[in-house]
């Protein structure tokens, strides 16, 4: 993967906290997040429930009234994103910072065909005519590992399995080529293979075209070995940064359990490790 040394910032993000009300409570979601992305590969990685998500979301300004978004500031290219408008907000949305959802073949819609799907997330963003559109569709779906291009375009969601459904929602969130993409583990249903092809493309986003990339995964070597910075998240916190290189020397309680969770080939267990959270850092 490139070695590109990262730019100016894109997106800065400070002291972002985030609360949902409930029916049984108010539930704080992040707490305090700083963090800033420029023209690299930047991993976050954390259990389930560490906030991963809703931090990607909240930069996209997708959660609804119950949640309550602090910020002492989050701009994007030197834009304040919590002072847009809506309106304002979809012009960055889906052009300039698009995320890919987990399970995303969940996000497409049932009754449009695949390529007529991915030509109007092109053209909602370009002024390209119907034939440009089709050619770059399928280009797209060429490119993130779909055989038969033509042919897929012309099928429904439910016709197709859920990894390729998965490269379908990547290849219509890069179709726009943004400036920033969220990718919420955008290779979990893949096989190695194509894992590596789309990982591939991604690569050549940010090193070739100038992208910043928010790579949210569980999968902690995948991360190390992809990214530039890796920001590990426990209870809506980021309690640890550092260069993807150095994981391994992490020095948080946190993030040493993680890893020693991992299993390894090259040595003999009884059981697998579990993690043990201390109290004094567990708040």
């Amino acid at each position: 993967m490139s070695n590109e040394v990262p730019g100016p910032d894109l997106l800065d993000v400070r002291e972002l906290s985030v609360d949902f009300q409930t029916s049984i409570g108010t539930v704080r979601a992040l707490r305090d997040i700083s963090f800033s992305v420029g023209h690299e590969r930047v991993g976050v990685v954390g259990e389930s429930g560490s906030g991963k998500s809703t931090l990607g979301r909240t930069i996209l300004r997708l959660h609804g009234k119950s949640a309550l978004v602090r910020s002492q500031r989050m701009t994007f290219e030197g834009r304040d994103l919590l002072s847009l408008s809506e309106r304002q907000m979809r012009d960055i949305r889906g052009n300039r910072i698009t995320m890919i959802m987990q399970d995303p073949k969940y996000s497409l819609n049932p009754v449009l065909k695949i390529g007529a799907q991915i030509s109007e997330a092109y053209r909602a963003h370009s002024r390209a005519s119907v034939a440009e559109s089709r050619a770059r569709t399928l280009e797209m779906l060429a490119a993130v590992g779909i055989h038969e291009p033509d042919r897929v375009a012309e099928l429904y969601p439910h016709q197709i399995s859920g990894g390729m459904g998965q490269r379908v929602m990547i290849a219509m969130m890069l179709i726009p080529e943004p400036v920033l993409l969220i990718a919420d583990e955008p290779t979990s249903a893949l096989d190695v293979t194509v894992q590596m092809q789309v990982l591939s493309i991604l690569d050549d986003l940010v090193s070739k075209r100038g992208m910043g990339l928010i790579f949210i995964s569980h999968d902690l070597k995948l991360v190390s070995s992809f990214c530039d910075r890796i920001l590990i998240m426990y209870r809506g916190r980021i309690v640890e940064s550092c260069a993807a290189q150095e994981l391994q020397s992490a020095k948080h309680p946190y993030t040493q359990g993680l890893l020693r969770c991992v299993p390894s080939l090259n040595r003999k267990e009884e059981k697998l490790n579990v993690l043990e959270r201390d109290f004094e850092w567990d708040q």
